[in-house]
């Protein structure tokens, strides 16, 4: 990446001034990219006057909307860091954040003006609505260094303590570049954003990167199934991301079966598996749903899968797009094709590390530069990658290693299976067994998933128990909280021997 960046918004502003740039849904604000500027400018004199200075923290709890791009692009603007605060947390959740982060002030919406007083009782506290639109200065805009924080995007915490990942400029750019190139990204793109703009999903896949192509950006202020359905069957959009529980929402809709979908050119998906059921449901209407794997440190686009291998590869996670190098590896190197080992990422999209936490830093990357995933996968000699498991989330059962993740994607595969989750308990003859949570389609038993594992799996990675529920706990881009699942004492014992 370049070491000094344009400024991006003020490019984009003056190659198409009077294209839409954002629209809000509900309200119908529509803002060009002319107006987008302004307020950008608005914004970052509202912060200059609050006394915000360059490497300053700008926390923000807002729904999603055109305010939030603004503030983003004024505190580049400005030189200060963005904060993105999750306001589904809980006071305590947040002050733990702000207090990592450390932020001279808090911008917020109506809506959470409370949650962030009560997060944070000494922090000035401004109010979005109060920027207003400004004319650009006279002067030539200042440069962006590609290396400069642009904004901290705090971790789930759902395997501990959430940390601050680092977001460049340059970094930005080059998820733009993994973006555009992945799934052809185009000027006149209309994308709906359904994820929350506190999330590096809601930010970058694929928001930013569309109002870089001088795109659309449609927000509506929450995921509704009916009102998405209706803005893609009147052709308003043409670029879809969501998380597999939206797409089951959608196909779950009344309308899902009359919709037509035809103006969408990619579907894409994230954040958890998809179910081969809900693969077929979308390929019986003519669409591909496009799954992929990238995390917060990874910019984040990482792996894509292309069209013409949906169908065929439905557990596959893609390939490498177009910056981004990925190994599978071990504590010795990179293993052969079809061995398992720890998926890694090299490229101008990784971030730097943490902030203010050297250590989590050194530890999420091996000696040569490669950015642990944590995820265990394959590869396989066409290049197409396939998660196994979490390392973290590995158990031991009769001696052998069990990845639950490999367990649920075959699981996933069952006709009647919508949701699964997989987690080591404690065996009384295998020192670990693994135990499933399910959510099903229809009448069956367990008997009957105990015969579905055993025809892909061996005998000692087919779960001894299941549970099965109406809904998995899940977080905002649908990893399950597996830390929640507690195994009830009536659960279904899965009459599975190991071997």
């Amino acid at each position: 990446m370049p070491a000094d960046l344009p400024d991006l918004l003020a490019r984009r502003a003056a190659l198409t001034p009077d294209r839409i740039a954002i629209e809000e849904t509900a309200s119908a604000r529509r803002l060009s990219y002319a107006g987008l500027d302004r307020l950008a400018w608005g914004m970052a004199d509202m912060l200059g006057r609050a006394g915000v200075a360059p490497g300053d923290r700008v926390a923000v709890a807002c729904r999603n909307g055109a305010s939030f791009f603004s503030l983003l692009f004024a505190c580049a603007r400005t030189g200060a860091i963005l904060v993105p605060l999750n306001w589904r947390l809980a006071g305590v959740e947040l002050a733990a954040i702000i207090a990592d982060a450390d932020p001279r002030l808090i911008v917020t919406d109506r809506h959470f003006a409370p949650l962030a007083r009560e997060a944070a009782p000494s922090l000035p506290v401004l109010a979005l609505d109060d920027a207003r639109e400004i004319d650009p200065p006279r002067r030539p805009a200042p440069t962006w260094p590609g290396d400069r924080i642009w904004s901290l995007l705090y971790t789930s915490g759902t395997t501990g303590r959430p940390k601050g990942v680092i977001q460049t400029f340059g970094m930005a750019l080059a998820n733009h570049v993994n973006v555009r190139e992945g799934i052809d990204l185009r000027g006149e793109d209309r994308f709906l954003c359904l994820l929350p703009n506190f999330h590096t999903a809601g930010i970058n896949l694929y928001a930013l990167p569309v109002l870089f192509s001088g795109g659309c950006v449609l927000l509506p202020p929450e995921f509704d199934a009916g009102a998405t359905l209706k803005a893609i069957g009147v052709g308003e959009v043409t670029m879809m991301f969501a998380v597999p529980t939206i797409y089951q929402r959608m196909a779950d809709h009344p309308a899902f079966s009359t919709t037509d979908l035809s103006a969408i050119r990619h579907w894409g998906s994230g954040g958890a598996s998809l179910p081969a059921s809900l693969i077929a449901t979308y390929a019986e209407r003519g669409v591909l749903l496009c799954n992929g794997m990238g995390m917060t440190e990874t910019g984040p686009t990482a792996l894509v899968m292309d069209r013409d291998a949906v169908i065929t590869r439905p557990r596959s996670i893609g390939r490498p797009q177009f910056l981004v190098e990925a190994i599978v590896a071990d504590d010795h190197g990179p293993v052969p094709d079809g061995e398992a080992g720890e998926i890694r990422f090299r490229g101008p999209a990784i971030t730097p590390g943490y902030w203010r936490n050297p250590q989590a830093t050194r530890e999420a990357f091996d000696a040569d530069g490669w950015l642990r995933s944590g995820d265990i996968g394959r590869r396989d000699a066409n290049g197409y990658f396939e998660i196994v498991g979490r390392s973290k989330d590995m158990f031991i059962s009769g001696g052998e290693n069990v990845y639950p993740a490999e367990v649920e994607a075959v699981l996933l595969t069952h006709p009647c299976m919508r949701e699964a989750a997989v987690i080591g308990v404690d065996d009384r003859d295998w020192g670990e067994s693994g135990h499933a949570f399910v959510v099903v389609m229809g009448d069956v038993r367990a008997a009957d998933l105990v015969a579905h594992c055993r025809a892909s799996l061996a005998g000692y990675k087919v779960p001894r128990g299941f549970t099965f529920v109406e809904s998995l706990p899940r977080t905002v881009t649908g990893k399950v909280r597996k830390h929640e699942l507690v195994v009830p004492s009536d659960s279904v014992a899965a009459l599975a021997t190991t071997g």
